[in-house]
């Protein structure tokens, strides 16, 4: 099992940066990736990016260039660092691990499974 909780989130004027945190703890070793979703009122929750562990990631193409998303492994963390925040990325950010399960006499893959944190707001206003 994996827990997760965010934090850094809070209020920025347009144009501005903030750095979510995403600290998780539990069965560390089985995490494969960890990303960030954000989900803002009356709209589904998406996908802003993700993080494999040996560092490979994508992005939200229209967030290319403004987001940055990095992981430290040693300290079970994942970063969102978000720069030139405008209004539209206003939400509710979560953070999710994917833990692979494997079984059976071969140890073969079987499913993914989710773990989400509790979200951080964010809002972007003058």
């Amino acid at each position: 099992q994996v827990q997760l909780v965010e934090s850094g989130g809070g209020l920025v004027q347009p144009g501005g940066s903030l750095r979510l945190s995403c600290a998780a703890s539990g069965t560390m070793s089985s995490i494969s990736v960890m990303g960030w979703y954000r989900q803002a009122p009356g709209k589904q929750r998406d996908l802003v990016a993700r993080i494999t562990r040996t560092g490979s990631t994508n992005y939200l193409d229209s967030l290319k260039g403004r987001f940055t998303i990095s992981r430290d492994n040693a300290k079970n963390t994942v970063y969102l660092q978000m720069n030139s925040l405008r209004s539209e990325d206003t939400a509710v950010y979560y953070c999710k691990a994917e833990i692979p399960v494997y079984g059976g006499p071969y140890g073969s893959y079987r499913r993914t499974d989710d773990y989400w944190g509790q979200g951080t707001q964010v809002t972007v206003s003058s």
